[in-house]
């Protein structure tokens, strides 16, 4: 939740995707007004009354989002709009960016894109699609001896013009180096961050070069791209492997000469930004596949970065988990002032294929709801998804039931070991019958899956209390 009340305004004509942004977004701490049409959204916005965000569904009966954008541009109406839209949209959403919308999302709306994409827009409402500008410091710090190098490295590197390529799957901080080397540099302008895979090609061009006014239907005025922007600063070419061909060959000519020019236009501009890129993608592959063009990544790759995956680092995860809830538990105004131990340990022993992105989210959704049980039951849904999807054989019933067994067993286990195996006190944190307890650890015993302190023993028979407290029942 946020500490400064801001309102939103979504409108939609579906009334699940109303209800659904409503309980969202007031959840995190916004104001919210849901409208059903496109026409209240032009009757109710008033220069004394404008939201700070406004999410539009481009397609609404009669007056869709389009419509509606224009119409707020003709009033003379400047509103931080995210559009809403289905996948069969694209040359909408470019009518729609082209209005002046600041990003837009793809139904159904993953809640991880959404949050992202209002704190961008909110934060930094010219920023622009798929970037953030930048000034603050960035930190970078980790006990794990791969990422010492890796800083060293940037350490040094950080004060020299040459581009850096930063490699790793998704969710690993390449964008946290990349600001990392950018505040050792010593640059004074800012750092600008571009997804290349967040925008069309066409749309992608005029972000990163500008565009002149009459350039193109619904140009309006001049418009400075990120290169510009970045002078004298650094830009972050994000998700680089999905650049088109045609957009690579000019932004090679940018490298080779610091030299281009807006989309529409005929003067030459030029930028003294440092430029970084980043990819999660097989660069090599992409280039034998002719997808991606070797002469750039000759000029992209003069000093290349690979970040290991978290899985590879978990010494670092629990640092991460307490940076976490100490970064968040203000802005969500949470009642947490740390994990609880059970947690933090369910995080540690975790994969994480979604890397630090995807433990900083779960740590976000327990400052929000602080419900143990649910978190662990969360955690294990993720590892039931990863398992079934990594098994080529059996059908989706059989998988699934034997993956949610798998990971049954594992929380079970691990809750009588942090109990001493008091069966009694292990159901009541579990919440599970006692006698439901007993009869999975008797069926796993006889599989030879468990090895219990009463292995062969009757698994039903109260045993007398002794002296070690840990099998008292």
């Amino acid at each position: 939740m946020r500490t400064d009340k801001q309102t939103i305004w979504v409108a939609d004509d579906e009334a699940a995707t109303r209800l659904f942004l409503s309980d969202f977004l007031a959840s995190r701490g916004y104001g919210v007004l849901c409208l059903d049409s496109g026409e209240h959204v032009v009757s109710r916005l008033q220069p004394s009354n404008a939201p700070s965000l406004l999410m539009l569904d481009i397609r609404m009966p009669r007056l869709g989002g389009l419509e509606v954008m224009a119409e707020l541009e003709t009033r003379g109406l400047r509103v931080p709009t995210i559009v809403l839209s289905g996948l069969d949209q694209a040359s909408m959403v470019v009518k729609a960016m082209r209005l002046g919308a600041l990003d837009y999302l793809v139904k159904p709306l993953e809640e991880s894109n959404l949050e992202r994409a209002i704190e961008k827009a909110l934060d930094d409402p010219e920023a622009g699609p798929g970037c953030d500008v930048i000034d603050v410091e960035a930190g970078f710090s980790s006990s794990n001896k791969q990422m010492s190098q890796i800083r060293a490295i940037s350490d040094q590197v950080a004060h020299a013009d040459v581009p850096v390529l930063i490699l790793g799957e998704s969710g690993v901080g390449k964008d946290v180096l990349a600001r990392y080397i950018h505040q050792k540099s010593g640059r004074t302008g800012p750092f600008v961050r571009v997804n290349c895979a967040a925008l069309p090609a066409d749309l992608l061009e005029s972000e990163l070069f500008g565009h002149e006014r009459g350039s193109f239907t619904g140009a309006q005025r001049d418009k400075p791209g990120k290169f510009e922007l970045a002078n004298g600063g650094t830009i972050l070419l994000d998700e680089i492997g999905e650049m088109s061909p045609a957009l690579q060959a000019k932004l090679l000519h940018v490298l080779q000469d610091g030299e281009y020019s807006r989309v529409g236009g005929t003067r030459t501009l030029s930028s003294e930004a440092r430029v970084l890129a980043a990819t999660n993608k097989q660069i090599d592959k992409l280039v034998s596949s002719g997808s991606f063009r070797e002469d750039l990544l000759f000029r992209l790759n003069v000093i290349t970065v690979e970040l290991p995956p978290l899985r590879e680092r978990p010494e670092d995860i629990v640092p991460l988990c307490n940076a976490f809830v100490e970064k968040y538990r203000s802005k969500y105004k949470s009642s947490v002032q740390q994990l609880p131990a059970e947690l933090l340990s369910a995080f540690a022993a975790h994969n994480w294929p979604g890397n630090i992105r995807q433990l900083e989210n779960n740590v976000k959704r327990f400052l929000i709801l602080p419900d143990l049980r649910t978190a662990l039951l969360e955690l294990h849904k993720g590892k039931l998804s990863s398992e079934i999807s990594q098994r080529p054989n059996g059908s989706l019933k059989e998988q699934s039931a034997s993956a949610a067994e798998g990971a049954e067993k594992e929380l079970i286990l691990r809750t009588l070991n942090e109990v001493n195996w008091n069966r009694k006190l292990a159901a009541k944190r579990l919440d599970i019958c006692y006698k439901s307890l007993l009869n999975k650890l008797h069926r796993w015993e006889a599989r030879g899956q468990v090895s219990s302190p009463f292995a062969g023993a009757d698994l039903n028979h109260k045993p007398e209390q002794s002296g070690n407290p840990g099998l008292h029942l």
